[in-house]
């Protein structure tokens, strides 16, 4: 069985309000929840505050239905001087308990200071 990459970040539901009338999620609510979570994979690596900068390769595999768990895994696979890249997994757990790979990307973050500049990781 194949397994996620990373370490889980978060897990939701998805909801109702969050799906067209035909019961798919729309595709920017989970391109916003990868984001949180890699965010969250980045942070205390970052130590700081940090904004997302770029979304590389992203690719939709799967629906996510109202109902199924989203569960997003976050994996560093760059740090720079100011900016840092985790790989992100978003994986469905239907309401049948089967568990589906839906999408990945690569999302791109880079340190900010108080002012919203950029700053070298490590130094908050």
């Amino acid at each position: 069985m194949v397994q996620p990459r990373g370490e889980l970040a978060i897990r939701v539901f998805a909801m109702p309000a969050d799906a067209n009338p035909s019961g798919d999620i729309f595709g920017g609510w989970l391109l916003g929840q990868m984001d949180i979570a890699g965010g969250m994979a980045a942070r205390d690596y970052v130590r700081g505050r940090l904004a997302t900068v770029a979304v590389d390769a992203m690719t939709f595999k799967l629906p996510v239905f109202v109902g199924d768990i989203l569960s997003c895994y976050g994996d560093i696979v760059r740090v720079g001087r100011t900016s840092i890249a985790v790989w992100v997994e978003a994986w469905a757990t239907r309401a049948n308990g089967e568990r589906v790979k839906v999408t990945e990307g690569k999302f791109t973050y880079v340190a900010i200071d108080a002012k919203g500049k950029k700053r070298p990781i490590g130094e908050g």
